[in-house]
């Protein structure tokens, strides 16, 4: 069977959508209602995963520039999901005695999660752009963010419906999925747009990859934009960090769910996420239709606007008075993210270099993974001292800088 670049993307898309979705629509069940864990503890499982990324990201970004983008992914795509069936299997063991306490066993996985993110994190998007052209980069990841959408439909209920047999399964059948693709990866993908770096003769594999780096250095500080985009992944970073870790925190122990509707917990989650995708999926075909998204002057100011939306979303979400204005704010937040996404990647590789591509991107995953490194343990002692509200108004404050870099960006095009 033949399948060429655009549709392996699609379907890879999809298949890490579903797997995703069917994993993290309800994993609160698992973190904080069977687990416990208090809201520092949430943010120490982040900061694990996020140091993780820090400490990996640039030594992945430079051998996906180095050597292979196809590589670099497939190995990716088997270490997360090693990392997620290692979680699931833990959390049927939770009752017997283990090598090491679930919260050490949760710390673990997120290493595995990190090491293989940074594996396909900037070598995803180097390996599409260099396949596809970049001209219509800025369609095709409107494309993928609605395939992705309606993938995530697909898992939210097949999370929910994993969650009442067992909260941990959810995250045994999305690596499976991830292993699955890992194959299909190695059976269909292509790589014939990637040029490999020339080699000096004598030179070692370190030569080769330091090469690399400080070729995407030198980028970096050439282009006053790519300084600014650092900027961004610091403070949506750390921003981020706060409010995908507490948001659920915050719906559980400060709201609650309104005692008139008697759903279980797994089924709000599914039914939040649902709507949550289904309003998403409707905004970026309306977005793709209306707006010029090739156009860099257009997404620079449609991001600009997002993000101002997305911060006075976050801030009605922590100081909401019920569960109805809460799930108002999350739906709002929802759909900002699903627009936002293909947005700032089109920014992105309308300025970066091919060659160094998967190197650069890995060094602004790097600037968004310490974000979160900094900014989550912080955001979470606010969460245990004071309230989770407190954190989530802290979170909504971090975005604040962005508005500045996004607003000189606009007038700077």
């Amino acid at each position: 069977m033949k399948m060429n670049a655009t549709k392996l993307y699609m379907l890879m898309r999809f298949t890490t959508a579903l797997a995703n979705s069917t994993m993290f629509t309800t994993y609160a069940i698992f973190y904080v209602a069977t687990l416990g864990l208090s809201p520092l503890e949430l943010l120490v499982v982040g900061t694990v995963l996020e140091l993780t990324v820090v400490l990996f990201e640039g030594v992945t970004g430079v051998v996906a520039d180095t050597y292979s983008r196809r590589l670099s992914m497939i190995i990716g795509m088997f270490v997360l999901g090693s990392g997620f069936v290692l979680q699931g299997v833990m959390g049927s063991l939770a009752g017997a005695p283990p090598l090491l306490p679930m919260f050490g066993w949760v710390l673990l996985a997120q290493v595995l999660f990190g090491v293989g993110h940074t594996f396909i994190s900037g070598a995803d998007t180097a390996w599409i752009a260099d396949e596809a052209g970049e001209e219509q980069l800025g369609s095709l990841f409107m494309r993928a963010k609605r395939v992705s959408l309606v993938a995530t439909m697909a898992g939210i209920g097949l999370s929910v419906y994993l969650s009442t047999q067992g909260a941990q399964l959810p995250y045994f059948v999305g690596g499976l999925m991830y292993m699955a693709l890992g194959l299909l990866l190695i059976l269909f993908m292509k790589e014939t747009g990637f040029m490999p770096r020339m080699r000096e003769a004598g030179s070692t594999a370190w030569q080769e990859m330091k090469t690399t780096w400080l070729t995407g250095v030198q980028v970096v500080r050439a282009q006053p934009i790519l300084l600014l985009i650092l900027i961004v992944t610091l403070f949506s970073g750390a921003s981020s960090e706060g409010y995908d870790r507490l948001r659920e925190a915050h719906l559980i122990r400060e709201i609650g769910f309104p005692a008139a509707i008697p759903l279980s917990m797994a089924v709000w989650f599914g039914v939040m996420a649902v709507a949550t995708a289904f309003l998403g999926l409707i905004a970026v075909k309306l977005t793709e239709k209306w707006l010029d998204i090739n156009n860099e002057r257009i997404v620079m100011t449609g991001m600009f606007m997002l993000t101002f939306l997305r911060l006075l979303a976050i801030l009605s979400f922590a100081l909401s008075p019920s569960f109805w204005w809460a799930l108002a704010a999350l739906l709002l937040i929802g759909v900002i993210e699903a627009i936002s996404s293909p947005l700032y990647d089109t920014w992105l590789n309308m300025n970066i270099p091919s060659n160094v591509r998967a190197t650069v991107l890995s060094m602004l995953s790097q600037s968004n993974a310490l974000g979160q490194t900094a900014g989550g343990p912080a955001v979470g002692w606010v969460g245990s001292r004071i309230s989770v509200r407190a954190s989530l108004i802290m979170a909504a404050v971090l975005l604040s800088p962005i508005l500045y870099v996004y607003g000189k960006a606009v007038r700077r095009s």
